[in-house]
Order: C-alpha cells, then structure tokens, then sequence
C-alpha cells in the first residue's frame, strides 16, 4: 500500500481556502481516495462537497458520547470522505479546541488507518491558537502550504504562518495565488515567497463561476468540469501531489515586510 500523503493547507480566514481545498479534492477523486479535514470553525470546508453543512464532530459529541466512524464522516462528490471539526459558539471556549477534539477522535476511531492516498486539512491562519498548529505539531500533516492574495493582511496573515512552519520545523510547500484582481498582485506574492524561501506552486484568477458553483453548494468541479477553471483546480492538484520540494520558510520581520508593500504604492 503506497503511503498515504498528508497536506494541510493554511491561510486568513475568508481567503478562499475552502474553495481551494474542496476544489483539489474533487479533482483527485477523479482517480484517488480522499479525506477532507475541516479545521476552521466555520465548518464551511465541505459544503461544496457534500452539497450542504455536515453536523461537526463538536456538535456530535455534544449528543453521543460514543461516536462512530459513521456518526461523523460524511461522503460527498466523486465519493470524497468529509470531517468538519467545528467549533465553540462565538465569543465562547477556544477555537481551536475542536481542532484537538477531533483529531483525538478520528485517531481513536482509526480513521487515518484507512486506505486513503491522499489527507486533506484546512486549517485557520490567522489566530494565534496552539489548535490549529496540531495538524502540524503533532504529524497529522506532512506537509503545508500557503493560500493568499496580494492583499496586504492576507500576506500579513501568510508570514505569521511562516513563523510558525518554522518553529514547528515543518515542510513547507510553497504559496498558493488565489487571486483577487489587485494591482500588481502577482508580483507582490512572487516577491513575498522569493524572500520567505519558498515559491508559487499555483495561481488560481478570480473567475465568477467560482460564486456560481458555492451559490447551488458545488464545486467548479462538479458544476462545470469542463471549465478553464475547473482544469486550473486539476493542474493545482497535481502540482501538489506531485511536488517534492520542501523548505524551511524565512518569514519577514515587519518592517521587512511592510517596506515590500511600500515599493508597490
């Protein structure tokens, strides 16, 4: 049995992250054995996937104490396995909580045990939680990347990241251009990935078809195979798959970081 390849894919919150993730996921299961591991308490991941908000393992737990296999993984398009860890209600307990639960469970249940090619999680980036870095401190992921824009607080988000695949010591990637249509924005994330160490390993344009397919709870994948943009989601998910190059990212200090944006104005 080939070795089951784990990523885990971070980034500001309303990034576009879940698009991403749901998106790839379809894609490989055109071929692959997939699971989607939804760390952000909005639990938002794998609503395209399945075609609708799945009961997260937090609210699960609230009700049956002994929960199965069955009781919390949800199969969705192209028969991808979905887990939403969810989270705490706002303004109550700590985000990243549900994190932890549900990799405490799903570990438990022998979950990741099963005969998967490929785990998926999408993971918050913008809170300063130990929750969300046990995907990678404590080996759930292989490997991470980086969704952002050109945008200033999404890269400001993105290097914070970096700060902590580099305490964590973790593989990073490479950075992920889910763009926003902003002035020199491509050029501003080659810039930031070439000075963290690291490089694009994907850029996905702005595309309305993308809010068509969220608005009916699908994919691009699933509503419009045959798109320009569904084929980019592919080749992404490839490069991905395929990818074998792995660093220790540099991240910024902020004055570093803030001079980058300064050159752009």
């Amino acid at each position: 049995m080939s070795k089951t390849k784990k990523i885990a894919i971070y980034g500001k919150g309303g990034i576009g992250k879940s698009t991403i993730v749901s998106n790839i996921a379809a894609a490989h299961s055109e071929d692959k054995k997939v699971l989607v591991i939804g760390c952000d308490p909005k639990a938002d991941t794998t609503r395209t996937l399945v075609g609708e908000r799945i009961p997260t393992i937090l609210d699960i737990i609230k009700n049956k104490k002994n929960a199965t296999t069955e009781d919390i993984l949800f199969r969705g398009y192209g028969d991808v396995e979905c887990v939403e860890s969810g989270g705490p209600e706002p303004g109550v307990g700590c985000a990243g909580r549900g994190v932890i639960v549900a990799m405490n469970l799903l570990e438990r249940l022998g979950v990741f045990s099963e005969d998967l090619d490929l785990i998926i999680y999408d993971v918050l980036g913008d809170v300063v939680c130990g929750g969300f870095a046990v995907p990678l401190r404590e080996n759930f992921a292989d490997e991470v990347y980086i969704v952002t824009s050109g945008e200033y607080m999404a890269l400001y988000a993105a290097n914070n990241i970096c700060k902590g695949i580099k305490k964590l010591k973790g593989s990073f990637g490479g950075i992920i251009c889910n763009c926003r249509g902003t002035e020199n924005e491509l050029e501003i994330v080659q810039e930031f990935a070439d000075t963290v160490n690291s490089r694009i390993i994907g850029v996905i344009p702005r595309n309305q078809i993308v809010q068509k397919s969220e608005i009916d709870a699908k994919t691009v994948l699933e509503k419009f195979p045959d798109s320009k943009q569904a084929e980019l989601y592919r080749k992404l998910a490839n490069s991905i798959y395929e990818n074998q190059e792995f660093v220790i990212p540099e991240p910024m200090e902020i004055t570093e970081f803030d001079q980058l944006f300064k050159k752009y104005q």
